[in-house]
């Protein structure tokens, strides 16, 4: 699996204690920026970790800002994504099965990396469970056309 991992300056920290331990596990990532804390847009790292799933380099992205809410906004712009903010493994395992997400986020400045490591292992463990949902998947599809 290989995975792109991007953030603005709030959620730097956390990008990069998930970086090694998504390493440590056997995964390919990809780590589309910041380089720093220094103050940085998200919607320019939203964009670019997008643009890896988009693109078929990467499975999903995990994207982090310092709530998660400004970078889920900006992801859920970018034309075939489905970006879920993910404050707890209960919410991220939904967020596929029901959703179908390509994109989980993460609020840097409020998830501690323990928790961030069970968000992202429920996302992973998860499938998508299709029938119902792919009605709904398919009618927020219909919203970008």
């Amino acid at each position: 699996m290989k995975i792109a991992i991007a953030s603005d300056h709030g959620g730097f920290s956390l990008k990069q204690e998930l970086i090694p331990w998504l390493k440590e596990k056997g995964l390919e990532v990809i780590d589309c920026g910041t380089d720093s804390e220094d103050s940085c847009d998200y919607p320019d790292y939203a964009k670019k970790g997008c643009d890896e799933v988009l693109s078929g380099n990467a499975d999903f992205v995990i994207l982090c800002c310092g709530t998660g809410v400004g970078i889920s906004i900006a992801a859920n712009k970018v034309h075939g994504i489905r970006c879920g903010l993910c404050p707890s493994p209960e919410i991220a395992a939904l967020v596929k099965q029901h959703n179908n997400a390509n994109a989980i986020a993460l609020g840097g400045r409020f998830t501690e990396p323990a928790l961030a490591k069970e968000i992202v292992e429920a996302y992973m463990n998860a499938e998508f469970m299709g029938g119902r949902h792919q009605t709904r998947v398919d009618k927020i599809s219909a919203l970008e056309d």
